[in-house]
């Protein structure tokens, strides 16, 4: 990550200018489709990221934003998730995610699930004591 993720003295988030994570991509360049990803085969078990769901009808929307240490397992339990799979009628789902710092995956959790308001609620964001991080969000297409 860039050295704008570092927090000054007196413990506030970084504030400039968002900045963009890279979010991962297929080999074709496409985001990756939620219910055909094969996790293991992409070599996701033990990868540490944040990770955020969208469906992509005319109308787009963003269904889910979290973190995980294993990203094999977050992504399995998206796919098997009742509340972010009302949404695969409307377009199907995409996912992507971005190897985020560990000590910063909360901040930049946190902005991404305030700033996209998404339809289902990741209950973990209201215990995050860190500031928000500035990062751009995937761009849905």
């Amino acid at each position: 990550m860039c050295s704008g993720y570092l927090k000054n003295k007196l413990g506030k988030a970084y504030d400039g200018p968002a900045i963009d994570p890279e979010w991962a991509r297929n080999k074709r360049g496409k985001f990756h489709r939620l219910n055909t990803l094969e996790s293991v085969a992409e070599g996701l078990v033990g990868f540490s990221a944040v990770y955020v769901i969208w469906h992509s009808s005319v109308k787009q929307g963003w269904v889910y934003v979290g973190r995980k240490n294993d990203l094999a397992m977050a992504l399995d339990e998206a796919a098997d998730n009742e509340d972010i799979q009302e949404y695969e009628p409307n377009g199907g789902l995409l996912v992507s995610w971005s190897p985020i710092v560990a000590n910063r995956q909360n901040g930049v959790l946190r902005y991404l699930h305030d700033a996209m308001k998404p339809k289902v609620k990741n209950r973990a964001v209201h215990d995050i004591e860190d500031g928000p991080i500035k990062v751009i969000p995937p761009k849905r297409k």
